[in-house]
């Protein structure tokens, strides 16, 4: 029996949807006794993915209850704290512990990588970016998964798209930090808007950690305002305040992982900016995976997936050091406001490339499934060769 300690939601984007997705899978292909929890129909508010993850709970253990800690035969399954390399349950341990990280403050991770080895037997990375950089902190037992799509939910559309025909959409997606990059956002969509009277911004950026909010004040681009805590307000003032017509702009909020796919397809290219993903950023993998085009940064987790056709990329990214009130913590890239805006304008220009595009990217991203995902974690925690579950 596999033991699992993953957070899991329904909700767009993050860990949430990746443990439950894992889950899923894992018990189709063995014995999964999931150690999470408790779990909170609010994160996880679709009716099937609460039952699924409440039958694999403990007998006896509620929904609500918090299953016990201590040492359990067989191997577990923990995802880590971000930067800090800890097992989510460091009360949870069992005679084979794998950890799945991501991470982007690859500067601290070397001052964690003493404690990993302390708690985990092997780790598993996010991307190769981040398997690199632990193996450089001395953890050399580190292999690289990438997460999946759910392809129920993310295909291409042959259908013409229902809204906004009259317009050219530009989606970006992710939480609002410097991380994210959504100020290069802002700024390009701004030349754009000022060249072109028919574009359209669509932002799902909602972002419930004010520390990571904050720190777009560091942005080179853009003027941070005050935060609001109504969400669409907030966002209506930040745009307006560097050069946005709000008119031309469409703030979505909190919404399930579910309904993405129909945003996606209502738009015409995605801009992804990112300045570092410990992962393969998983909104960017779901968009291209509704066969849409993204413009998107070279860098960290985005080499794992993107090429020169299935995407179009952002390539001009010098290094720089990025710091906190701690000290340097983390190595990034910082894309060029230039090239965005040179990509954008292209992509204005030239539709028919985005269909080419775009139809490459859903082919690609079709062979990246949970089902995969899994499949390659039932190999390392039972030690047996991955071909053992073909897909």
């Amino acid at each position: 029996m596999i033991r699992a300690c993953l957070p899991v939601g329904s909700w767009y984007g993050g860990w949430g949807v990746a443990g439950y997705a894992l889950l899923r899978e894992l018990s189709a292909m063995t014995q999964v006794q999931y150690l999470g929890g408790p779990l909170d129909p609010r994160s996880v508010h679709e009716p099937l993915d609460f039952e699924l993850c409440r039958s694999l709970m403990p007998p006896g253990v509620t929904p609500t209850t918090r299953p016990a800690g201590g040492r359990f035969d067989g191997p577990v399954f923990q995802s880590t704290l971000d930067n800090d390399l800890k097992p989510w349950r460091p009360d949870i341990r069992g005679d084979f512990n794998l950890g799945y990280t991501f991470f982007e403050q690859d500067l601290r991770v070397i001052q964690h990588a003493a404690a990993a080895h302390r708690n985990f037997d092997a780790m598993a990375a996010g991307c190769a970016w981040c398997a690199e950089k632990l193996r450089e902190a001395g953890f050399p037992k580190t292999t690289v998964v990438l997460q999946g799509v759910d392809e129920q939910i993310f295909f291409p559309m042959t259908a013409a798209r229902q809204y906004f025909r009259d317009r050219f959409v530009v989606f970006s997606g992710g939480k609002l930090e410097l991380r994210k990059g959504q100020d290069l956002v802002i700024r390009a969509f701004s030349v754009l808007q000022q060249r072109h009277r028919d574009v359209l911004l669509v932002n799902m950026w909602t972002n419930p950690w004010r520390e990571s909010l904050a720190t777009m004040s560091g942005s080179p681009h853009i003027r941070m305002v005050p935060h609001r805590d109504d969400w669409g307000a907030f966002i209506t003032a930040l745009l307006s305040a560097n050069g946005v017509n709000v008119a031309g702009v469409l703030t979505l909020g909190r919404y399930p992982n579910s309904t993405a796919a129909r945003i996606y397809h209502n738009s015409d290219v995605g801009l992804f900016p990112n300045r570092c993903e410990g992962g393969t950023n998983l909104v960017l993998c779901e968009y291209m995976a509704c066969g849409k085009p993204a413009i998107a940064s070279f860098n960290s987790g985005h080499i794992d997936i993107l090429t020169d056709a299935n995407s179009i990329p952002l390539r001009t990214q010098p290094p720089v050091t990025i710091s906190d009130k701690d000290g340097p913590c983390g190595r990034w890239n910082e894309p060029s406001l230039d090239e965005t805006i040179e990509r954008l304008e292209w992509a204005y220009n030239h539709r028919d490339d985005l269909n080419r595009i775009g139809r490459q990217a859903g082919q690609d991203m079709s062979k990246l499934t949970w089902r995969k995902a899994a499949a390659e974690f039932y190999a390392l925690l039972t030690q047996q060769p991955p071909t053992q579950h073909p897909l």
